[in-house]
């Protein structure tokens, strides 16, 4: 109690002097105005096709048209569907969530109960996004260690010490034996900071903080669309696969059917080495789409972070569309501005200006104040008496008066690297600007790529199945017929990759808009 009571006293002004520096110390940082938006105030859209097309009822396929149901009966047809994405009891998305991507949940938006399983793996045990949460930790704990600066630094120590001072110099004629016990309360050197300049450093690790979480949850937005990316690639690849497989058997009939006809005299050797052409070439796709699946599965297990369970894996493309509701006409560009990777270039161009505040305050006077206070006594039981009370304070001034250069050069370098922040958050917006419209323009051009590639499907199918009964009919040779086939499995490639295109547009869309950082529409994010 003597030795707390007696400290108050003696760091009276000590205290006194820091709580005026907290206080009243100013700042020197310039006051921050963001750049103006180097962007257009709206999307260059078309009137009739501002923003995406409506969801199809839950219950549609991918064959609404008659050219795909025949296409699907027919020997080398595919079954190729996708429905589109519900939520709750079957309401689709553009009916049921709100018009902001950002506040649509990824598990509302991926209806697929599988593909949300492999989202929430990935989540949890990918490596990048881990390291992406770890950096946060860190510019935290940086951002606590700058923040301490700010206060003064109370440290407590205990020493005994025994001498001996020889006769020499001891002044009485003969060698002096002392020993003494010292217990003290001690504050290092505190920078006073009347002109900001330990502040802007601290304003600036926050800042930088704030970065670091922005930047993870971008590193989520970008895991989710590639999770949602290789699982529609795999599910197209099997599909595609399946198709093949199809063209493979029914080629391979048609391909016995013309040899025995060949062995009957009806048709030349030619047609069958034609028709056994077609069987190859079904062969060689099998085993290529056989191999890219292997490497899809591959992907999705690295994205995951760990092995995939087989029941986790799409078998065919005919999973729910993953699509967001139509955007409102004359959805203002400015909704970039929440992007975490627009919101990471605003925190780091905050950080710059905090750094040209320090950088300003290193011209002004630094005021240090080095104090301790403490007891001593050559006897342990004496040691907290009234007069065995020690202390210091030793204020210090200190003016920069020449440095070479070195400060002026410390102010250009801030100003410089603000500079290049504020390129830098302009050049953020405006490719957010540029990924989002080219998103809105694919829309409704792979709509419409969709629409013509089911149309000549049809037409494919149809000239195929003419093809053939010409052909029986003797009236066309059989490289009509094999030319009609290989437009029509040609068409139907075409379909499935169009399909997944499209899908991959609207993952690519909700990305880009700033959507997925939320797990349910309307709730918290994951992140912190």
């Amino acid at each position: 109690m003597g030795v707390a009571c007696a400290s108050k006293g003696v760091f009276a002004l000590a205290l006194s002097l820091t709580g005026l520096a907290l206080v009243t110390g100013c700042s020197l940082e310039p006051r921050y105005r963001a750049p103006p938006l180097p962007t257009p105030d709206r999307w260059p859209i078309p009137a009739d096709t501002q923003g995406l097309p409506p969801t199809p009822p839950a219950a549609e396929t991918l064959r609404p048209s008659a050219g795909d149901r025949a296409g699907a009966a027919s020997p080398a047809g595919v079954a190729n569907s996708c429905g589109t994405a519900s939520v709750g009891g079957g309401a689709t998305l553009g009916a049921a969530l709100p018009a902001s991507a950002r506040e649509i949940g990824w598990r509302d938006f991926f209806a697929d109960p599988r593909l949300q399983e492999l989202i929430a793996r990935a989540l949890k045990s990918n490596r990048d996004l881990r390291v992406a949460v770890l950096n946060v930790a860190l510019a935290r704990a940086q951002f606590r260690v700058q923040r301490a600066a700010r206060f003064p630094e109370i440290d407590a120590g205990g020493q005994y010490t025994k001498e001996n001072i020889p006769a020499a110099i001891s002044g009485v004629g003969v060698p002096i034996a002392e020993s003494y016990y010292q217990a003290t309360l001690a504050m290092p050197s505190f920078e006073l900071d009347l002109f900001g300049r330990v502040r802007s450093l601290s304003h600036a690790a926050l800042e930088q903080y704030l970065a670091q979480v922005q930047a993870r949850r971008s590193a989520q937005l970008s895991l989710i669309a590639q999770v949602a990316t290789a699982y529609l690639t795999l599910a197209s690849d099997r599909e595609l696969e399946r198709l093949a497989q199809e063209t493979l058997a029914s080629q391979e009939d048609s391909y016995r059917l013309t040899v025995q006809r060949h062995g009957a005299g009806a048709v030349s050797g030619l047609d069958v080495a034609q028709a056994r052409t077609t069987v190859e070439a079904a062969r060689f796709d099998v085993a290529r789409y056989g191999g890219n699946i292997e490497q899809d599965i591959d992907t999705l297990a690295l994205l995951v972070g760990a092995p995939v369970d087989p029941s986790l894996l799409p078998q065919a493309f005919d999973g729910k569309t993953f699509g967001l509701e139509s955007l409102p006409a004359g959805l203002p560009s400015t909704v970039l501005l929440r992007r975490p990777d627009v919101l990471q270039a605003e925190h780091t161009l905050r950080a710059e200006d905090a750094n040209i505040g320090a950088a300003r305050a290193a011209f002004f006077p630094t005021i240090d104040l080095t104090g301790n206070f403490g007891v001593a006594s050559t006897s342990l039981s004496t040691l907290f008496e009234y007069g065995s009370r020690t202390w210091t304070l030793t204020p210090q001034a200190t003016l920069p008066l020449f440095a070479g250069g070195r400060l002026t050069a410390g102010l250009s370098v801030a100003r410089s690297q603000r500079d290049i922040a504020v390129a830098q958050y302009e050049k953020a917006i405006q490719t957010a600007f540029r990924e989002v419209a080219d998103a809105l323009a694919l829309t409704a051009t792979l709509a419409r790529e969709r629409e013509a590639q089911v149309a000549l499907v049809d037409a494919a199918r149809r000239a195929y199945e003419l093809s053939q009964q010409l052909y029986k009919a003797g009236r066309e040779s059989y490289l009509s017929v094999l030319d009609s086939q290989r437009s029509y499995y040609g068409a139907q490639q075409s379909l499935i990759q169009t399909r997944l295109a499209e899908q991959d547009n609207r993952v690519t869309l909700y990305q880009v808009l700033g959507g997925g950082w939320r797990e349910h529409s309307g709730g918290s994010g994951t992140d912190e």
